[in-house]
């Protein structure tokens, strides 16, 4: 019985099509935000603390094209990148690289403004920067925004001075948050923004310190874990409501240090180990990103 021999595009067709998925495969693999918070803070540490900005830049280059950038709160990663890169004459990716970067700085009202100089050096006018802004915002999860914007109301209804309502506020807003879960995802910035409706402040971290007694606690902790890998939980705030529960709850002690001033002692080369696992900056580095951030 005669083999049948496949036509030499075809045979390459299935080579490229087969390749193609392997390397999917592994990228897919490899894009795991820890390992990304940690090449962050790694170039961070060379930028702020060894005070070479170049090497910085090459080192944040390298980064952006294996995972999509965030643009952490203080460390502000993505903004660095690009403000370094100019000053120092590096190519960054001009427009391109400055159109990823609205959605970013975009949560933050006004925040954008300042880089308006920046955008028209690169060929893009305010105008069209207010646009994507408006274009970002009209892109949020509608019902979220409004779910949201009453829990953060329900968080702090008459100042949590009143523990019946407070406990029950808590309650309903812990079923918000294993509802968003099983729905729509970690309810993140770039679903639901940082100003709510009505002009609420929406910082999810202070919502989840306030889960540490709840029924769905465990749930929201594995699942936050979950959504540090995939980029969209912040790791200070799993930390933050780790430590907490670990302090109040389960008389355990700190895990991530986020509360220093609540132990005497603290076992740093341990925390900082702990940090590390998800993404965090040691605690002398973490130090050095709150000095310089005060500064400004």
């Amino acid at each position: 019985m005669k083999r049948k021999i496949l036509p030499p595009l075809i045979t390459s067709s299935l080579y490229l099509l087969v390749a193609g998925v392997l390397i999917l495969s592994c990228k897919s693999k490899n894009n795991n935000y820890i390992l990304y918070y940690n090449k962050v803070n790694e170039i961070d540490s060379i930028y702020r603390m060894a005070n070479q900005p170049e090497e910085a830049i090459k080192q944040y280059k390298k980064l952006f094209k294996r995972y999509p950038p965030k643009n952490q709160e203080r460390i502000k990663e993505y903004e660095t990148y690009i403000k370094l890169a100019d000053h120092h004459q590096y190519n960054f990716g001009g427009k391109k690289s400055l159109y990823k970067l609205i959605p970013l700085i975009a949560p933050y009202e006004g925040s954008y403004k300042k880089y308006f100089g920046l955008y028209q050096k690169y060929g893009i006018d305010s105008s069209e920067v207010k646009q994507k802004i408006s274009d970002w915002k009209k892109g949020l999860n509608k019902r979220l925004v409004d779910s949201f914007t009453v829990a953060f109301i329900r968080d702090q209804a008459e100042g949590r001075k009143i523990p019946q309502i407070m406990v029950k506020n808590d309650k309903i807003n812990a079923q918000l948050l294993k509802w968003t879960f099983e729905n729509y995802g970690y309810p993140s910035m770039q679903k639901i923004g940082l100003i709510g409706n009505h002009n609420v402040f929406m910082p999810l971290h202070p919502l989840f310190s306030h889960m540490i007694d709840s029924e769905e606690y465990t749930y929201l902790k594995a699942k936050m874990l979950e959504y540090i890998k995939s980029g969209d939980c912040v790791p200070r705030d799993y930390a933050n409501m780790v430590d907490r529960h670990s302090l109040q709850v389960s008389k355990e002690g700190m895990v991530y240090g986020i509360y220093p001033s609540y132990d005497a002692v603290i076992d740093t080369i341990k925390v900082n180990r702990n940090r590390k696992s998800i993404g965090l900056p040691s605690f002398k580095h973490a130090s050095k990103i709150t000095k310089d951030f005060l500064k400004k």
